[in-house]
């Protein structure tokens, strides 16, 4: 699987790919189980049922990372955010910012489209009560590590959605070539790092902004945390509607 990954040459090869993984038993099952016994309010659907791939702009300035597709959100619909309560608070405030075009996504054919912005997982396939195991993270990063290669010249930001995302994507920043800092940065609502690019500068609002179309050619990176729009965060107010406003705007900035 890490070589499969490694070897995909495009975003679409890379989406035929990883949609077709097998390389972890327990969420192979419960994924599938969910797609046949449904939930009762989307009885008459056809669920997707495998491994959800990244979607969006394939020039991507920003790459949204999330945990993993929800059971009946993207292990339904087949798009990660796509028809659940996270992704409606999530569209809306991208939406806002003119990130996306529409305000809502419930399913693959509503027009959506995500504007300079590109959506994944660390984690593919929907796991049992949201929780992953690290293992399970682990057999999957070689698909994210990839998909940071590939949007790597033009990448400029990556906002990654909750602490396990955090966690999740330190080590595919390495994979992807990309220098981490020590010590290693805590996730926090608001946190930020930066990264250097290929010839060891670091990301600046004045950084040359040229985007190149050699997948080599790797741009500086800032890397912003925000709390995941979860219902527990955002009925409790963790998480409200000018927080997640201001990372995009910041992320928006930092884009140039």
């Amino acid at each position: 699987m890490r070589r499969q990954a490694a070897a995909a040459r495009t975003l679409d090869e890379l989406t035929a790919d990883s949609t077709t993984c097998r390389a972890c038993p327990r969420l192979v099952r419960w994924r599938e189980e969910v797609a046949r016994v449904k939930r009762r309010s989307f009885a008459d659907e056809l669920y997707w049922g495998r491994p959800v791939a990244g979607w969006g702009d394939e020039a991507a300035s920003i790459a949204i990372v999330g945990l993993a597709p929800a059971a009946h959100g993207g292990n339904r619909t087949g798009r990660i955010f796509t028809g659940d309560r996270s992704g409606d608070w999530l569209f809306a405030a991208l939406h806002r910012a003119g990130l996306a075009a529409l305000p809502t996504s419930t399913h693959v054919d509503d027009g959506q489209q995500l504007i300079g912005v590109r959506m994944v997982a660390a984690v593919r396939c929907a796991p049992p009560e949201n929780k992953p195991t690290t293992a399970e993270r682990d057999t999957c990063r070689p698909w994210l590590v990839r998909e940071l290669e590939l949007l790597a010249p033009t990448l400029r930001v990556v906002v990654v959605l909750g602490g396990f995302g955090w966690q999740a994507l330190l080590p595919v920043l390495a994979g992807a070539g990309y220098p981490l800092p020590r010590p290693m940065p805590r996730f926090g609502h608001g946190a930020r790092f930066d990264l250097a690019d290929a010839e060891g500068r670091a990301s600046s609002a004045i950084a040359d902004r040229r985007a190149s179309s050699a997948i080599g050619d790797r741009r500086a990176l800032s890397v912003l945390g925000c709390y995941h729009p979860s219902q527990q965060n955002t009925f409790t107010g963790k998480l409200t509607e000018p927080m997640l406003d201001d990372i995009f705007a910041l992320a928006k900035d930092l884009c140039g």
